[in-house]
């Protein structure tokens, strides 16, 4: 049955047609601009080997391509709560949008690493400015019983370009040149920006005097940005190195600071009213243990398929496949559910898909089939797509309006911190126990205590959700 209208010819959300046309519109732009950033960050490590051999880099610095990007989203994302108060929604998405193509087409055009860099740094600041953004009008444009719909297809840019990056870019590499994936990032930036021009209404700034107070950017950026260094070093560097502990010591130092002083400031950054909610608290919580369990497992599995099983690299993209899919289908599904059924039910179905993957993962070892790898795999990734946008959309749903876009800011600025955790953790773990058995009869050990680290990441996410999502 269609949905009910009234004399006004409004839908029972209140809205015109017109109205819902307008946020679809908006919605649709900012869902797949920010899915072009997200393909971008993991598409370069694909990449990274042809980039490498033109420009005569070793492993080392070539790997700053990939940090530096997750860097520069850590600490941009918290500006975006700024660009939501101070600009109306159409120069915010424009601004991002024309520092992607500013990137790309460095990117494209560099002569050397140095520019290549700087399109790189480009490109996370804008991802940083529009994920926080996608999330806000998600959860205040849309009206209550379609918010978590709105955060499934949300999910396809959160989950499933990231998925497909190093597929798309390895193939265009491979065919075209490692040059060619810009060519396809500036082109569909180029045409997004020109949607966003017709599409998006022109509006007021919900506040015009609104100040960056740049105390709070500054402790904010060292916080962040000394977290994901350490992190990101620990993968190369021992725990007891300066070069992880230094950075992750005044990491927590700064980040301290700065969410004191967003309790004593008249204009915080990020406002933290945000963990007055408990909801928020819980989801919070949960997404974080999530984001640790998972994100280092796209690292792992081609480490383990390549190295351990004398598979290719296209038999780890083969593994990785269905998750792809899964991300792809389950995302808008798992928020259509949410709406209808509430997130409890969804969340613990997932969530026991996820530590039945992980779980079985981390008793893989060298003579496993293929087969069974991939269909471990798929089990984890079913979980993974069902969770992330239930548990987003549920974590914002009680804040209030005005400081949704703080609360999905920080979140994902410490999603950022913990995903890039736990890929270290997974990484040392393969280092470490590979090296303490060395010479020992079953050197599927690295890898199982690797996945073990997700799996009990995986159980943790489960035993929250089951305590504390409700």
């Amino acid at each position: 049955m269609g949905r009910e209208r009234n004399q006004d010819g409004q839908g029972d959300d209140g809205q015109s047609d017109g109205g819902r046309a307008a946020v679809y519109a908006l919605f649709a732009i900012v869902v797949l601009a920010s899915a072009m950033g997200n393909l971008s960050q993991t598409a370069v490590n694909a990449m990274l080997g042809d980039i490498m051999g033109e420009f005569g880099l070793d492993v080392d610095l070539g790997q700053w391509l990939t940090t530096s990007y997750m860097l520069v989203l850590g600490v941009t994302v918290p500006v975006a709560t700024f660009l939501s108060r101070r600009f109306p929604v159409r120069q915010h998405v424009l601004i991002a949008m024309a520092f992607f193509l500013a990137g790309a087409a460095a990117d494209l055009c560099a002569p050397n690493f140095g520019v290549l860099l700087i399109g790189r740094v480009l490109q996370a600041a804008s991802a940083g400015m529009l994920m926080p953004l996608m999330q806000t009008i998600a959860m205040t444009r849309f009206p209550c019983g379609r918010q978590a719909t709105a955060m499934g297809i949300a999910g396809i840019a959160m989950g499933f370009a990231p998925n497909i990056g190093p597929t798309i870019g390895g193939a265009m590499s491979f065919s075209f040149g490692w040059r060619s994936f810009f060519v396809l990032l500036a082109a569909t930036m180029a045409m997004l920006t020109a949607a966003a021009v017709l599409a998006i209404r022109p509006s007021d700034a919900p506040d015009r005097d609104a100040r960056l107070d740049v105390w709070s950017l500054s402790l904010s950026t060292l916080g962040f940005g000394g977290l994901l260094l350490a992190f990101s070093e620990a993968s190369s560097f021992s725990v007891t190195s300066p070069f992880v502990w230094a950075p992750l010591a005044l990491g927590a130092l700064f980040l301290a600071l700065f969410v004191r002083r967003q309790k004593r400031v008249p204009e915080p950054l990020v406002s933290m009213e945000i963990f007055a909610s408990r909801q928020y608290r819980a989801g919070f919580i949960a997404q974080n243990l999530l984001n640790a369990s998972f994100m280092g497992v796209t690292l792992v599995v081609p480490l383990y398929v390549e190295g351990l099983c004398g598979g290719s690299a296209l038999d780890a993209g083969v593994v990785l496949l269905p998750g792809t899919v899964a991300a792809l289908l389950l995302n808008p599904l798992a928020g259509v559910l949410t709406d209808r059924v509430g997130v409890r039910p969804v969340a613990l179905v997932s969530g026991a898909f996820l530590a039945t993957g992980a779980v079985l993962m981390s008793f893989l070892d060298a003579d496993t089939p293929l087969l069974v790898t991939t269909l471990f795999q798929a089990v984890r990734a079913m979980g993974v797509s069902g969770l992330v946008g239930p548990l987003t959309s549920w974590s914002l749903a009680r804040l209030p309006g005005p400081v949704v876009a703080d609360g999905s800011s920080f979140c994902i600025a410490v999603r950022q911190a913990c995903a890039s955790l736990g890929t270290s953790a997974m990484v040392l773990a393969i280092a470490a126990v590979g090296a303490s058995s060395a010479g020992a009869a079953d050197p599927a050990l690295a890898y199982q205590a690797a996945f073990g680290f997700s799996a009990v990441m995986a159980l943790a996410t489960l035993a929250f959700i089951a305590v504390k999502v409700r």
